[in-house]
């Protein structure tokens, strides 16, 4: 690793300065220490790959231990998916711990701590405890109980470990500093008393250790040179130095805890109570739903192992907390997919096909390209008839001048078929079209090295023979979340932003190539994206879920809403220079228009931060947000409100005024409201000279109310 120095993430460095000052190649230990309280997601995913990674680039032993220290919450279940999913990724561990291992141990060290007179019993409340812990900018103040005898506190600490007391009466604090700075430092719990059973070690204990106690001294009891940790544990560290120092053996290996940025995703949420209220509300249908971030569910969505740890590579170790696109995570899985993945055809939303002139009964078995991106990956045969599935999308009776693919008159390709001319169309009896005619040219077929064969048409379509196709349930998944950060704003739920469209269920027929598919098999259905194969397919019923698309959608939409976005700031300074009513309210219906049809929640509130400021239109631009788009104004947060409501009042524009005063009459919030009623007296009882009676008006009917 040392002649890689100038790639090396700050992690590593350490790793390398510590080599430098003595620490043996042979002492470096890792470890990746899940809760067993919840299923793995996509940040588990990269913290596993920094440990294993490290473990695989220094040789070094990395253990999986389970930090099981909380029966209330953990269960055998959750240990074995996560196993699962640590060997799905590729990964080995070097041995299988648990803090419930170590649970004697524990014990016995905290025995130690009181006999030093450095740990307490205490027997105040919760509520007790937290008020004379004191706050961030205050001291705390001792426990009553915290100059307890040492023999005082050995008996009680052992009572409790024998299950005398109920859970809540004790517990077991060290004795720190209740002046400290840092507040994790002011005589944190040790112990608590939990009358619940054990996953591992059953009825055993009464009383069970606090993460904080737990975890540095199984990172000593498993010799752990390095303990790395996300950025939440930074006010821990001095806590973890603290226990270490008073059990530590200086002849052997002390564990150094040091910390790096989550790095969260967009359009979801990791969370692990959010997690599972998803599953417990059944927004989704389990914990490995292909919508959900867990690696079970990004696994059966179609994730490959080697898309996620590519992720995790590519966005790397940072110090600083950040919001990474899930735009990055799909490049990934299309970057392997195509690779991996064998081309077939599948229509989803079928209209049928008559090639007029193609012998009835006739049958053809053609060759078909597997993957052009793999040269071993060979061919196959696909069946072509007479009659056919294509996308309804892909032809229009009435075409555009850039539509590419089949309409009356124009010629296109058939992948690995013929070249087909749209000649005539059957409708049901509400216009739909049921059927579509076309001819074939028969010395046209790909790859026959005929002069008709090579000619260019403007589009190639894929298809099925309605003879040989197989049906099939095909999951169309989306993201999750609308917004790509939902659970960031204080004045939201994140459940708001769930996506009411993030899964269409349609059904579809796939060529018979695919009769034999099994689980978590792949494909890219040519021009649609990439399928995998759900738990749920039967030989007799094929389920395929929807991975990702070819091209990335959401960039599309969010480049879209920007534009409207911009457009519209544009087009509002018009509003000010029209002379006319009409025209000003043609102007503001496109821009309402505009601002309905943005879902982003985040762009909406970006933009209107963005202009509340003494420019005229950009606070009718931010009113107008607030009037038209589908979030209400409790929905923003309530000091960007506050301020634009203030200086729109203010404003030298009666038009910003007046839209003001509109919107403020329409809140349903009437002690918000009623903040501005001095300034809507003072408007009303002196009116700036350029008021429109439009404005005079609305003063008037709001002093009356």
């Amino acid at each position: 690793m040392a002649s890689e120095e100038k790639s090396l993430n700050f992690i590593e460095q350490i790793i390398e300065e510590d080599l430098k000052s003595g620490l043996s190649q042979n002492k470096l230990h890792f470890r990746f220490p899940p809760e067993p309280n919840g299923y793995l997601h996509i940040g588990h995913a990269s913290s596993i790959a920094l440990n294993f990674g490290l473990g695989i680039d220094y040789q070094s032993p990395v253990n999986l231990r389970f930090d099981d220290t909380n029966p209330e919450k953990e269960e055998q279940e959750f240990v074995d998916a996560i196993k699962k999913d640590v060997e799905w990724l590729g990964y080995t561990w070097a041995e299988e711990r648990y803090a419930s291992d170590y649970f004697q141990q524990l014990y016995d060290w905290a025995v130690l701590l009181i006999k030093k007179d450095k740990a307490y019993v205490d027997s105040q409340s919760s509520e007790e405890m937290a008020t004379q812990k004191g706050t961030p900018t205050t001291t705390g103040t001792d426990s009553p109980y915290r100059n307890r005898s040492v023999e005082e506190n050995l008996d009680l600490f052992e009572r409790m470990k024998n299950g005398e007391f109920e859970a809540g009466t004790h517990i077991l604090r060290a004795k720190i500093d209740m002046k400290s700075t840092n507040m994790l430092m002011r005589d944190p719990i040790m112990y608590r008393i939990l009358h619940k059973h054990h996953h591992r070690t059953g009825d055993a204990w009464k009383i069970y250790p606090m993460y904080d106690w737990a975890h540095g001294q199984s990172d000593y009891l498993e010799a752990i040179s390095h303990s790395f940790c996300t950025l939440e544990f930074l006010p821990h560290r001095e806590l973890y130095d603290w226990f270490l120092d008073q059990i530590i053996d200086e002849n052997e290996i002390r564990p150094k805890q040091r910390e790096f940025a989550r790095r969260n995703l967009s359009h979801t949420v990791v969370s692990k109570r959010k997690l599972q209220q998803l599953v417990k509300e059944k927004h989704v249908n389990g914990w490995d739903d292909p919508r959900m971030s867990t690696i079970s569910g990004l696994r059966r969505r179609g994730y490959t192992a080697t898309s996620l740890r590519n992720f995790a590579n590519t966005i790397g170790i940072a110090k600083r907390d950040n919001l990474i696109n899930v735009s990055v995570l799909e490049f990934c899985i299309r970057e392997d997919l195509n690779k991996i993945a064998p081309r077939v055809m599948a229509v989803l939303d079928p209209v049928k096909l008559v090639i007029t002139n193609y012998p009835e009964g006739k049958e053809e078995w053609l060759e078909a390209e597997n993957n052009q991106e793999d040269e071993n990956a060979g061919f196959r045969k696909v069946p072509f008839s007479r009659e056919l599935y294509i996308e309804r999308e892909d032809f229009l009776e009435e075409a555009p001048a850039k539509f590419f693919r089949l309409t009356l008159g124009k010629e296109v390709r058939l992948k690995n078929a013929y070249i087909i001319k749209g000649e005539s169309v059957i409708k049901d009896e509400n216009g739909n079209i049921t059927e579509i005619h076309v001819t074939y040219d028969t010395d046209s077929l790909s790859g026959s090295g005929t002069e008709s064969s090579q000619r260019k048409v403007s589009g190639t379509l894929h298809w099925v023979s309605i003879q040989h196709a197989l049906e099939a349930e095909v999951r169309l998944y989306d993201r999750l979340f609308t917004d790509e950060a939902p659970d960031s704003y204080k004045e939201k739920n994140f459940l708001d932003f769930v996506n009411p469209n993030s899964l269409e269920i349609v059904t579809g027929f796939v060529e018979p190539s695919l009769a034999t598919v099994q689980n978590e098999d792949k494909f890219q259905f040519q021009r649609l994206g990439y399928f995998t194969v759900d738990k749920d397919s039967t030989s007799s019923k094929l389920v395929f879920n929807k991975t990702v698309g070819l091209k990335d959608a959401w960039e599309e939409k969010g480049k879209k809403e920007e534009n409207s976005i911009n457009n519209s700031l544009k087009d509002i300074n018009k509003y000010f220079k029209v002379e006319t009513k009409p025209e000003r309210i043609a102007i503001e219906s496109a821009i309402g228009e505009n601002i309905k049809n943005i879902s982003t929640f985040s762009l909406l509130q970006n933009s209107l931060k963005k202009n509340i400021n003494n420019n005229k239109a950009s606070l009718l631009f931010s009113q107008f947000i607030l009037k038209y788009s589908n979030w209400k104004s409790t929905d923003f947060e309530e000091e960007d409100i506050k301020k634009l409501y203030s200086m729109s009042l203010k404003s030298e524009s009666t038009y910003v005024r007046s839209k003001a005063l509109l919107n403020l009459r329409d809140l349903e919030n009437e002690s918000f409201k009623n903040q501005f009623d001095d300034e809507i007296l003072k408007l009303y009882s002196n009116p700036p000279k350029n008021a429109s009676e439009r404005e005079i008006e609305i003063l008037s009917e709001m002093v009356k109310i």
